[in-house]
C-alpha cells in the first residue's frame, strides 16, 4: 500500500461521520493487541488550545531528552502532520504499514457483524500502532471531540489529564450549556489520576471539579498560577510564573497571544506535575528551549513583511476572540484585511463580531469542507455588520485578490478555519518567498 492509497482508504471512512462511544474503538484496539497499553500518556482535551498545549508538553519532553510521540488533529497541509515521534512525522512507508494492519482488523470486525469504525477511530488506532512501533516512552494525546466518548479515551491510566478551555462548540454532540460541555470533556478524567484545568468560566470549572471529586482525582487550576514580567511582541511573549511554589522564570513562547500564555502555563503545570511525580527530570535551560521551540501550524502564524500576513486557525467564537485580542495587542490601529471562510455550524455571526474588532474590510471565501458556508452568504452577513466585502468562493482566487491589493493594507489576516489555511498556506509562502517549514 502506498501513502496515497493509505490516505484514500482512511478517508473512505469519512462517510461514517462522528459517532461518540468507545465500543468500536475498544474492539479495534483489542484486535490490534491493545498497543496503547503500557504507554505513559498525557491526555489533553478542551475546546480551544489543546493542540498548542500538546505541542508545548511534547517539545519540553523532547528537549529534556525523552522519546515522545504526539497525536493531534486536524492536519493543515500534510496528512502525516497528525502523527509525530521524536521530532519526525510518520513516513509514507510507516503510514502504509500501520494502515494495512488496521484495515485487516477492521475487515475482521465487519465480518463479525460490527458497525464500521469512524475515520477518527481508524486514525487513533494508526497512531497507537505507530507509537508502539517507535517504542516511545511518552505519548502526548489530543482528544478529537469532547472527551468521554472520544476514541482516544480508551486510555485507561494516563499519567496526567489536561482540560485547556471550555466554550460552546459541537453543541449537537456535547450539549448546549458550558457545564454540559465541561462534563463531556471531563470524561477523560480517570480514577485517582491528576487533572490540570485552565477554564475561565466558573460554571464549567465547577462541573469539572465535580467529576474530579467523584473520581478522587487531584485537581490543579492553572488559572490560579501567578504570571508576572509579561512582555509582548510579534516575535513572541515572555513571562514568569510560579507553580506549586516553584518559579519558572523568563519563559518565552513564539506563538503570540495571551491565550498562548495561558496554554503555556497549562503545559508548564503538566510538566511540573510530571516532575513532582518523578516521571521526568527537567533542566531549566532545556525546559525554556522546549517552550520557545514549540510551534503549531496556523496558530497566529506571522509572515513578516509589508504588509504583515497572519495565518490563524480560529474556527469558533472563542478562537476568533483570541485572534482579535492578539491582533489588537500587536498591531493596534493598523489597516487590516480579512480573508475568511467559515463552517456553517460554527456560529459565523459571533465569529464576525470578534473579527470586526480589528477588520477594516473582508474577502469572503470557502474552506475545503462539505460543511462550508457559501462565500456569498458569508459576504451578506459581513455586509450586515457594516463592513465592505467581496465574495470569491475559490480560496486561491481569494488569496490572489488579497495579494493584488496588499499595498492598501498594513495587515492581512487569513482565518476562519484550519481547512481554509490548508488550501492557502503553501501558496502564500511561495508568494512571500519565505520558508513554510514548522518542524
Amino acid at each position: 500500500m502506498t501513502e496515497k492509497s493509505a490516505v484514500e482508504k482512511i478517508k473512505d471512512f469519512e462517510k461514517f461521520g462522528s459517532k461518540l462511544g468507545l465500543e468500536r474503538m475498544s474492539a479495534l484496539a483489542e484486535r490490534l493487541g491493545n498497543p496503547q497499553e503500557g504507554m505513559k500518556i498525557i491526555h489533553v482535551a478542551g475546546t480551544n488550545g489543546k493542540g498548542s498545549v500538546c505541542r508545548y508538553i511534547y517539545s519540553v519532553l523532547r528537549e529534556n531528552g525523552y522519546s515522545a510521540g504526539l497525536y493531534t488533529s486536524p492536519f493543515v497541509e500534510d496528512f502525516c502532520e497528525r502523527f509525530e515521534a521524536d521530532g519526525r512525522r510518520i513516513s509514507a512507508g510507516e503510514l502504509a504499514e500501520c494502515t494495512d494492519r488496521v484495515m485487516e482488523k477492521v475487515k475482521q470486525m465487519l465480518d463479525e457483524g460490527w458497525e464500521s469504525p469512524t475515520e477518527f477511530e481508524v486514525l487513533t488506532a494508526i497512531a497507537f500502532l505507530y507509537f508502539a512501533k517507535k517504542n516511545v516512552e511518552f505519548v502526548v494525546l489530543e482528544v478529537g471531540l469532547g472527551g468521554r466518548g472520544d476514541s482516544t479515551n480508551i486510555v485507561r491510566d494516563p499519567l496526567v489529564t489536561v482540560i485547556t478551555s471550555i466554550s460552546t462548540d459541537h453543541t449537537e454532540q456535547l450539549g448546549e450549556s458550558l457545564p454540559e460541555i465541561a462534563r463531556e470533556k471531563a470524561g477523560i478524567i480517570k480514577e485517582g489520576r491528576p487533572v490540570i484545568i485552565h477554564v475561565g468560566d466558573a460554571s464549567a470549572a465547577k462541573a469539572i471539579a465535580g467529576v474530579a471529586y467523584e473520581k478522587n482525582a487531584p485537581l490543579i487550576d492553572a488559572g490560579r498560577m501567578p504570571v508576572s514580567g509579561l512582555q509582548k511582541s510579534a516575535e513572541g511573549y515572555c513571562f514568569s510564573v510560579r507553580i506549586s511554589g516553584k518559579s519558572y522564570s523568563d519563559i518565552r513562547v513564539t506563538m503570540p497571544g495571551m491565550h498562548q500564555v495561558r496554554n503555556a502555563v497549562c503545559a508548564l503545570c503538566a510538566i511540573d506535575l510530571l516532575r513532582s511525580m518523578k516521571a521526568i527530570r527537567t533542566d531549566g535551560d532545556a525546559l525554556r528551549r522546549g517552550m520557545e521551540k514549540a510551534r503549531q501550524t496556523g496558530r497566529f502564524e506571522i509572515i513578516p513583511g509589508t504588509p504583515v500576513f497572519i495565518l490563524d486557525g480560529a474556527h469558533n467564537e472563542s478562537g476568533a476572540a483570541a485572534l482579535a485580542e492578539t491582533a489588537a495587542d500587536l498591531f493596534p490601529g493598523r489597516k487590516t484585511l480579512f480573508v475568511t471562510g467559515v463552517l456553517k455550524d460554527k456560529n459565523p455571526e459571533a465569529m464576525l463580531a470578534q473579527f470586526n474588532r480589528v477588520a477594516d474590510e473582508y474577502i469572503a471565501t470557502e474552506p475545503g469542507s462539505a460543511r462550508r458556508l457559501p462565500a456569498e452568504m458569508l459576504c451578506e452577513k459581513i455586509h450586515g455588520t457594516g463592513k465592505l466585502c467581496t465574495a470569491l468562493p475559490e480560496p486561491l482566487q481569494a488569496l490572489e485578490a488579497a495579494w493584488q491589493r496588499r499595498h492598501e493594507f498594513d495587515v492581512i489576516i487569513i482565518s476562519g478555519s484550519l481547512y481554509l489555511l490548508g488550501v492557502i498556506r503553501r501558496d502564500l509562502y511561495e508568494k512571500t518567498g519565505q520558508s513554510s517549514a514548522v518542524l
